[in-house]
């Protein structure tokens, strides 16, 4: 959880940052472009390579080495000033221009959490797990605005006070090691669990893959600044409101990952995602309808509060629907996709801005994700991780005497580890 913090909060500022640091380096808007395009395809094949052969090596070691390239991409981004070298730091290095945790970390510490709990408490360990990234990315994206500061407070130039800024986020993967290093006696324990690519549950992985990009593409067309570009275009609305506005926004999210720790033990990780998924969905859909400003922010505030509750959810359910030496795998293998196909459809979707200002981004977007929401219930539903069938028949059992089963032909749950 620590190093999760430090590690997003760097995220935060950096993905802020790096734009503004290409253009002070005299770089295109088009240079700038292809070295987003690059971090995020390069940030998505080191995750992937790491999900799939990190069962060759020792967990500790790797995320130690994930920190040295992290430390090295801070360094990287500040002495280097042309395009190429620059394009090769991108491709190889840690930072994802979309300020979320694509990254070489990702399968790894998601292996290891599910590997650190017992099954009742996974999901409440990965919804904090997700609410501590995203509150210290939002810290770290408040931190952007400190070279503006103390560039004149220091008498250094604008480009001088961004470049310590990544110096500071090298420094942050030190701090990231450190903390990792607290990991040797438990790891030593946990290396004598047989760990491998993926085999028995590839087939259930690569659905749910399918499944995730889906829902990624529509979560494209309604990335922060083009709901905020809409609400520019659409109502007016000052700069200074909708920062107000998104900042309520993620704090909503945050808290919103507790709430589907306790509900998804009640009622299950698929319905969980499923049915708090469908109504944000359906509330993209009602906004571009609305006739008033406040009408379409109270529909983004309910969105907000349920639209991420997927996220610890579906985390929780990929680990436990896998064999435990497949879980950094199905992690990589299920979170890249969605990155690359998050990428798709922002182009799209301010094509569509140009031509109308009715929101037809947040239609194609909530569409897309209730065909996501449908499929998933459809495909899943009956796929149970064990320690949901074995609550119910632990209920199942003293109301009718008998211990509840699966219906003929029904997929059944892995065995617990």
């Amino acid at each position: 959880m620590l190093a999760r913090g430090v590690r997003a909060f760097g995220d935060g500022f950096v993905s802020l940052l790096l734009p503004l640091y290409l253009l002070a380096l005299g770089f295109t808007p088009l240079q700038v472009g292809l070295v987003a395009t690059t971090t995020l395809f390069g940030s998505g094949l080191l995750t992937l390579l790491a999900g799939l052969h990190a069962w060759r090596f020792p967990t500790r070691a790797l995320l130690l080495a994930a920190c040295a390239l992290m430390g090295a991409t801070g360094v990287g981004l500040a002495v280097l000033r042309d395009f190429w070298p620059l394009m090769l730091v991108a491709f190889v290095g840690t930072v994802n221009p979309s300020g979320g945790d694509v990254s070489v970390f990702l399968p790894l510490e998601h292996a290891l959490l599910s590997r650190s709990v017992s099954d009742r408490e996974r999901t409440a360990v990965f919804a904090r797990y997700s609410m501590v990234g995203t509150l210290s990315a939002a810290a770290g994206a408040l931190c952007a605005g400190l070279p503006a500061w103390a560039a004149p407070a220091l008498g250094a130039s604008q480009l001088t006070a961004l470049q310590g800024m990544f110096l500071l986020y090298a420094g942050l993967a030190g701090i990231a090691a450190l903390v990792y290093r607290g990991l040797r006696a438990r790891q030593a324990q946990a290396e004598e669990e047989p760990r491998s690519a993926l085999g028995p549950s590839r087939r259930r992985v690569y659905m749910l893959a399918a499944l995730f990009s889906l829902d990624a593409f529509g979560g494209g067309f309604i990335v922060q600044s083009l709901v905020a570009l809409w609400l520019f275009q659409r109502f007016g609305l000052p700069l200074a409101t909708a920062g107000s506005i998104f900042f309520w926004m993620g704090l909503l999210t945050a808290l919103s990952y507790l709430v589907a720790a306790r509900l998804s033990a009640r009622i299950g990780l698929v319905n969980t995602m499923v049915f708090t998924h469908l109504p944000s969905s359906l509330c993209l859909l009602a906004i571009p309808w609305c006739a008033e400003l406040w009408q379409a922010v109270a529909l983004l505030f309910v969105r907000s509060a349920l639209s991420q509750m997927d996220v610890p959810t579906r985390s929780s359910y990929v680990m436990a629907i896998v064999t435990p030496a497949e879980r950094a795998a199905a992690a990589s293998v299920t979170a890249v996709p969605r990155s690359l196909a998050a990428a798709a459809s922002p182009a799209l979707a301010g094509w569509l801005l140009g031509m109308s200002t009715f929101g037809w981004p947040l239609i194609a977007g909530g569409a897309t994700k209730i065909v996501y929401d449908l499929l998933l219930l459809a495909m899943f539903s009956r796929v149970r991780p064990p320690e949901e069938a074995r609550l119910r028949r632990e209920l199942s059992t003293p109301a009718h005497g008998r211990s509840a089963s699966p219906a003929p032909g029904a997929p059944r749950p892995l065995p617990p580890p």
